[in-house]
């Protein structure tokens, strides 16, 4: 402005801001910095609270008289609701490579399936197959499977055309 000779009020009338507004400054910068050390602190100590907890902490417990929209700002601008709780990963091996039979019934695999009715009651299908030939030895459907009735159904089935190798099953993974 002293470059362009034009004063602080015209260049406030241009604007369309007024004076006051032009020479507004904060006078709560100690407070804020207050504001944000308890809040670092509380979170270094209670890295699980939340920014409800702490507010609630800060206002019950030590007793300030804070505003609750100027600590959550605050609290925004530390970027402490950031914090994401990590995941805990089950660390599993990896699969081993799936051959393929050379002849029938050496390998069967079994699976549960479900699918619902009109009327919102699942049902539940209980297959088996021979990975060979991919011919289909059991299917039985009911609204539930008990261990027994699956044991019975396998138990047929080895009747029928005797005893696998191995028996596969993806235990629903």
């Amino acid at each position: 402005m002293k470059q362009l000779g034009i004063s602080i009020r015209l260049a406030c009338e241009i604007f369309g801001i007024s004076q006051t507004c032009y020479s507004y400054t904060t006078k709560l910068s100690d407070e804020n910095a207050q504001i944000a050390d308890e809040l670092v602190e509380l979170i270094e100590n209670y890295k699980q609270w939340g920014f409800k907890l702490c507010f609630d902490y800060l206002r019950n417990v030590k007793g300030k008289k804070w505003n609750h929209k100027c600590v959550y700002r605050i609290y925004c601008e530390l970027k402490l609701d950031l914090r994401i709780k990590p995941r805990k990963r089950l660390k599993r091996d990896t699969p081993k490579e799936l051959k393929s039979p050379e002849q029938p019934n050496i390998v069967w695999s079994m699976d549960f399936m479900s699918n619902a009715l009109s009327r919102r009651k699942a049902i539940r299908a209980f297959n088996v197959i021979d990975d060979f030939n991919r011919e289909g030895l059991c299917l039985d459907i009911d609204l539930s499977f008990s261990s027994s009735r699956v044991i019975d159904s396998l138990q047929r089935i080895i009747e029928w055309r005797g005893k696998p190798q191995t028996l596969r099953c993806d235990n629903g993974l």
